[in-house]
């Protein structure tokens, strides 16, 4: 397991609004998320979820010139941490982060975690509950998360 697992907005929603929250204190015990992803979030966050600024406000600016607030957030806390995994869905944003050298995975990818795990018996029943959402799957993506998972 990763020392540190920072997650972005999306993730926190999308999970919240399938009612598996949970299952990122499940598999990782604590989570980091910046003051800007928790504003997005727009919730109350549970007490696992941990609020920390970036330092270097430099790099999220930057950041910021090429992605949304709470991106170049989460990616600039990321890049301040010696052993850590980004959890991020948007293209945009996984492709600046692997490029800065960080270790990302998405919500899909906690979901695959989650059953490869043993935590959960399937991932279908929550990609069913995924596509309820505004959240964009392809049938190509449901496929690799179905393959991945092992269903």
């Amino acid at each position: 397991m990763q020392a540190t697992i920072i997650s972005d907005t999306s993730c926190l929603i999308l999970l919240d609004k399938i009612q598996e929250l949970v299952l990122l204190k499940i598999l990782f015990g604590q989570v980091l998320t910046t003051p800007i992803v928790a504003e997005e979030y727009g919730g109350i966050l549970p007490d696992w979820i941990r609020i920390e600024e970036p330092q270097d406000k430099k790099n999220q600016k930057i950041l910021e010139t090429s992605l949304d607030k709470g991106e170049a957030s989460a990616i600039a806390l990321a890049m301040e941490q010696a052993d850590c995994l980004l959890i991020i869905d948007e293209l945009k944003g996984r492709r600046l982060a692997k490029q800065l050298g960080l270790k990302i995975t998405g919500t899909l990818g906690i979901l695959v975690e989650a059953k490869l795990s043993g935590h959960i018996t399937s991932v279908r029943p929550m990609l069913n509950k995924i596509k309820q959402t505004n959240f964009r799957l392809s049938e190509q993506l449901e496929s690799a998360v179905l393959k991945n998972a092992g269903e």
